[in-house]
């Protein structure tokens, strides 16, 4: 079993993007669905996948329910929610009471994009996050390196939550730093609720002129700090093809962890995707 646990789908005619901006982002300005994705799965071994939201818009969680209803490759979707809305808890309930919740696995807000560096250390916000962990959602931590210190307090704050972090803090790899990204994801890796994905990393690198060698010391650190059973992979896709083919991605994550044992690999492949978001495979 292989599943990729990050990926987007999207329907201009249904909904603009409006973070794909500039002209180096234009070839992402086009519809991108699941009958594109599946044949790069099937040819890369990916059984199932996790749909994840792009936009801060309450009508995309409930179509990509929908969506995921009669996939079977889909396997959960990570969701949006307001965390800062005084309704916050009529607006879960309202997710939670969606026609095909069973496949809402997660949620995520767009802490990359707070103003705030310590947003996810404020009180309503660490209070939502804990509204998750009562309702078994795990919570996918968007986060820059500097705001690795208040997604350590949250973590830290609702232990009855799990959390994974995605694209691995977004590292600064085309600069070639380790620091302090290095001890902030150790900080938080000490934590036991929280996973990471090893995605996001051709477009943290220089898209025209990465090598699989580059990624090796993030990946490595991440494997020492959070063992191979709390990482999981992910795609990016498609954003990811602005640096690199589906086929490419999924070849350097199996170069990277090609020196595990076949038990660490599965974790690595499906297992710790399907603990961390409670997943039916």
């Amino acid at each position: 079993m292989r599943i990729d646990s990050h990926h987007h789908v999207w329907d201009l005619g249904v909904r603009p993007q409006d973070w794909i901006t500039g002209e180096a982002m234009q070839p992402l300005l086009r519809d991108f669905t699941l009958s594109d994705l599946a044949p790069l799965a099937a040819k890369t071994g990916i059984d199932r996948t996790v749909i994840v939201q792009t936009v801060a818009d309450p009508g995309e969680t409930p179509e990509l329910l929908d969506l995921a209803a009669d996939e079977e490759m889909v396997a959960g979707v990570v969701g949006w929610l307001d965390l800062e809305s005084p309704a916050v808890d009529d607006d879960l309930a309202g997710l939670l009471g969606h026609a095909h919740a069973r496949k809402l696995v997660a949620i995520r807000d767009l802490a990359q994009y707070k103003d705030d560096v310590e947003w996810l250390g404020r009180a309503d916000v660490i209070s939502a996050l804990q509204l998750l962990g009562r309702h078994d959602l795990t919570y996918d931590l968007l986060t820059l390196p500097p705001q690795l210190p208040a997604a350590l307090q949250a973590v830290t704050a609702c232990p009855d939550t799990t959390f994974v972090l995605d694209h691995m803090s977004k590292p600064y790899i085309a600069a070639g730093e380790i620091e302090p990204w290095r001890r902030a994801v150790r900080a938080l890796a000490a934590r036991p609720n929280v996973a990471c994905k090893v995605s996001g990393m051709f477009t943290e690198a220089d898209w025209g002129q990465w090598t699989t060698e580059q990624f090796r010391p993030y990946v490595d650190v991440l494997l020492e700090a959070f063992g191979p059973d709390r990482l999981m992979f992910g795609s990016d896709w498609p954003v990811s093809t602005l640096a690199a083919t589906y086929e490419q991605v999924v070849d350097v994550a199996g170069q990277l962890t090609a020196h595990l044992s076949a038990d660490e690999q599965a974790e690595f492949w499906a297992g710790t995707a399907t603990r961390f978001y409670g997943l039916t495979t």
